[in-house]
């Protein structure tokens, strides 16, 4: 029997334009006569798999996130809706706060109401997922990596902790620190990984008393800098590797000194109101963090990471049967680094 896979592979289009094209929604007139062609060529027939799918399944996936206040999942989700409104699903949102408990109360949700499929962003490397695949519910995960055998789907993160940190010795800082996530999530290690590499490239020492953990959030951020800065006083650059750390720290240098990005006689009358400090980050900052001229970016894509998870989910529900994937999403080869004459 033929699946609704098969027939987006012969017309070398997504499982989501062949639902598009199957229901008279719209789609490019090419696509649409591909769609057609496949299905004649391999006697699928639409409504007996749509019928045998709603029979063991709602037409709800659900999407499992740790913080929607963050707006890189904001980007997610919306990425995530898109696909799966043109697949005619709905989504079901769930903030787990990167807890391991409120995360497996929601997938046992998902079990219970017997939902097409997960996507989830996991508080640990080993969530509660077992029971979902093992009751043949579809999982695909994202942003962070998982010791289950299940789809991913992930950027480079060593890569991109690699970029920022050689950015920031690239501008000429000697002594770069770096804040991320909880030594347990592996995006936070893969990208203090990717920090050290650039120092040893760089030829820069990649002291323990330079890198804290931290949560992924502004106080996070925030209260880490200040950690960092009482026990290691000569760093001359910060590397935050998430946007909202990134934020924190902003907002701790402005409390701190004044302003975001100190230097040597800048207070009123002379006064020296702290050191040069550069600032790196991995992702965009999501809103008004004051002057960030200085700040090193490295930009994400996190729609796009959405987009992707989501269609390796869809085709996964329509009975894609392959062994399962790891993605490394493409990114833009970008890096801000602009800095302002004071």
């Amino acid at each position: 029997m033929a699946r609704i896979v098969d027939v987006a592979r012969r017309a070398g289009v997504s499982t989501a334009t062949v639902s598009r094209a199957l229901n008279g929604k719209n789609v490019r007139p090419e696509l649409a006569a591909a769609v057609r062609d496949a299905v004649a060529e391999l006697g699928y027939s639409p409504d007996r798999t749509a019928r045998s799918l709603r029979r063991r399944h709602s037409e709800v996936i659900a999407l499992v996130l740790p913080d929607v206040e963050n707006p890189f999942f904001t980007a997610v989700a919306r990425g995530v809706e898109d696909v799966a409104l043109e697949a005619g699903l709905s989504v079901v949102l769930c903030n787990t706060d990167d807890r391991a408990d409120k995360e497996e109360r929601y997938l046992a949700v998902v079990h219970d109401e017997k939902m097409a499929g997960v996507l989830l962003a996991p508080a640990t490397s080993t969530p509660s997922i077992d029971k979902l695949v093992g009751h043949g519910r579809s999982v695909v995960v994202f942003d962070r990596r998982v010791t289950h055998a299940v789809d991913q789907v992930t950027f480079d993160n060593r890569s991109l902790g690699y970029r920022a940190a050689r950015a920031l010795a690239d501008r000429g800082f000697r002594r770069i620190a770096c804040i991320t996530g909880p030594a347990a999530t592996s995006t936070a290690v893969d990208r203090a990984d990717g920090w050290r590499d650039a120092l040893r490239d760089a030829g820069l020492a990649a002291d323990d008393d330079l890198l804290v953990h931290a949560n992924f959030r502004v106080d996070g951020g925030y209260e880490a800098l200040g950690v960092l800065l009482d026990r290691s006083p000569t760093a001359d650059a910060v590397l935050a590797t998430n946007n909202l750390a990134g934020v924190g720290v902003l907002r701790a240098l402005a409390d701190r000194y004044g302003r975001p990005l100190p230097s040597p006689g800048a207070g009123a009358g002379g006064k020296v109101t702290g050191p040069e400090l550069g600032v790196g980050v991995v992702g965009d900052l999501p809103f008004a963090t004051s002057r960030t001229s200085d700040v090193t970016l490295v930009p994400l894509s996190p729609r796009s990471l959405g987009v992707t998870a989501a269609r390796l989910l869809l085709g996964r529900i329509a009975g894609d049967d392959a062994p399962a994937r790891h993605i490394v999403q493409e990114i833009e080869d970008a890096t801000v680094s602009a800095r302002t004459a004071r």
